[in-house]
């Protein structure tokens, strides 16, 4: 192990991640750890990626989206496809956020004036029930 590695405890620690979501990103081919033996060392690449993968996450992206985005850093011209490609699909994740955003404000809304109308009930209730007592 070098200073510009770290082993998969060091990774998890440092990006508050399980073993568990190393190895799963691994196997989807998002991560390409060192392997020496059973022990997995993470290049500073590799924590770069991670770093990706969670902010993508965090927006919505799918790992499939992460990963080929990820894969566009290697086209050889200077992240320019990367970053349109990237660029277009955040853009429509914000959309569909915002969509999201208003539909739970409606519900929201919504919720509030039942929730008011039930208060009146239940206060006529009671308002019926010490008359008759």
């Amino acid at each position: 192990m070098t200073e510009d590695t770290l082993t998969i405890r060091q990774m998890c620690d440092a990006f508050d991640v399980t073993p568990r979501t190393l190895r799963f990103y691994e196997a989807k081919e998002l991560l390409f750890p060192i392997r020496d033996g059973q022990k997995r060392l993470f290049t500073r690449r590799d924590r770069a990626r991670l770093k990706l993968i969670l902010r993508g996450k965090r927006f919505g992206f799918s790992l499939e989206e992460i990963r080929q985005l990820l894969n566009l850093y290697d086209v050889g011209d200077q992240q320019q496809t990367q970053y349109e490609r990237t660029y277009e699909i955040a853009k429509g994740h914000l959309e569909g956020m915002e969509r999201q955003r208003e539909e739970l404000d409606e519900a929201i809304a919504d919720l509030k004036a039942q929730l008011k109308w039930g208060e009146r009930m239940l206060s006529s209730f009671n308002n019926q029930k010490k008359a008759a007592e």
